[in-house]
């Protein structure tokens, strides 16, 4: 599966308050909280962007608290996956949990620029800025995870196991 957009960069350690401030912390709807994504970063981000857009990010993207609010407004916002240097581990399962794919490709970070199209396909583990032509090789997801990120997460990839 390829999923991809525009590039939107960010740069080192964007903690989870500047992906969704905790002032918008009183819903967990995926909608309200992507209307308010990176705005702290972006005033205009989410009225900018377009549904498959990717984050490009630096050194530690996602670093911060644990909440699961972050990868979730991300999502809610439409980006199809982060693309970054290096992710806050508890980010990156988070990021998993709630269905939304995320890329270790430091080569690709350095190369990529805002507005780039940039497309990642996840089974074969490829990076490709369709701006340039340049690609990056990345470890693909393994099945399971596909079929986490595919179902929407975890919680309805357990539901439809019937588990």
């Amino acid at each position: 599966m390829t999923i991809g957009g525009n590039a939107w960069v960010f740069g080192d350690h964007i903690d989870t308050d500047v992906i969704i401030p905790a002032r918008h912390l009183t819903t967990a709807d995926p909608k309200i909280l992507g209307a308010h994504c990176m705005e702290d970063a972006d005033r205009e981000f989410s009225s900018r962007i377009s549904p498959g857009d990717v984050i490009v990010g630096g050194e530690n993207f996602g670093c911060g608290s644990s909440r699961e609010h972050a990868p979730i407004a991300i999502k809610g916002a439409g980006i199809s996956c982060v693309v970054a240097k290096s992710f806050a581990r508890i980010f990156y399962r988070n990021s998993i949990n709630v269905g939304l794919p995320i890329f270790i490709c430091p080569e690709g970070v350095k190369a990529i620029s805002q507005g780039d199209k940039v497309t990642a396909d996840m089974e074969r583990g490829i990076i490709k800025n369709e701006t340039t032509g340049q690609s990056w090789s990345v470890p693909p997801f393994p099945e399971y995870l596909r079929g986490i990120i595919a179902a929407g997460g975890l919680v309805p990839f357990i539901a439809s196991k019937g588990a």
